[in-house]
């Protein structure tokens, strides 16, 4: 994977993905998929984490499990051909939320951060004051054991949203540095720190 479609991967965070079934479009069973979804996640966050999923027959996400801490994991499309996870902080919700419910009304690209951004910049959808963390895996779908749901051999990308935040008030570069951490988005409201182990 290279440079550009791990960035690629980190801005469509909101399109994670959970490892499609043995057939194209049908989604893992709850269990397995809310295995692969909560993957990315350290260990101590995820039994609490919730999770959203998909059930046969239906296009759009749902809650397959309630949480108590403080990540939601999130599962797409199961008929896509690669696997990716995400799990973001709490904290994050609004954004990822509003993300969610424009894509869902057809706004498509870029024009949902515009629409998201222009709501920031009005106070209808409000940041969070202190950094959140968000954790991903992606990988081929056969990175995912379709009867457990254990994810094996996905690459790690993780970020941590510091909205607003710029080379200047953060003292890191705004242009990708093989092996280390370097901030995407300046200055924007979904401004953060990508951590990429492995470029």
């Amino acid at each position: 994977m290279n440079l550009m479609h791990v960035v690629v991967a980190a801005s469509l965070v909101p399109a994670a993905l959970v490892a499609q079934a043995e057939k194209p479009g049908n989604p893992l069973p709850d269990a397995q998929q809310i295995a692969a979804a909560v993957a990315p996640l350290p260990t101590e966050f995820r039994e609490s984490a919730r999770v959203l999923g998909y059930h046969a027959g239906s296009p759009k996400l749902i809650e397959l499990r309630k949480g108590s801490g403080p990540f939601t994991c999130l599962a797409t499309d199961p008929a896509a051909p690669r696997y990716h996870a995400a799990c973001y902080h709490q904290s994050m919700e609004p954004f990822m939320l509003r993300g969610r419910q424009l894509r869902d009304q057809g706004v498509k690209g870029e024009k949902v951060d515009t629409v998201r951004f222009a709501e920031v910049k009005s106070g209808k959808l409000v940041m969070p004051k202190e950094p959140a963390a968000l954790y991903q895996l992606n990988g081929p779908a056969d990175v995912v054991d379709p009867a457990t749901g254990e994810v094996k051999g996905a690459l790690p990308t993780n970020v941590i949203y510091i909205p607003f935040a710029t080379s200047a008030s953060t003292g890191l570069s705004a242009k990708p540095v093989q092996g280390s951490p370097w901030i995407m988005f300046p200055g924007t409201p979904k401004a953060h720190i990508m951590l990429v182990p492995k470029m």
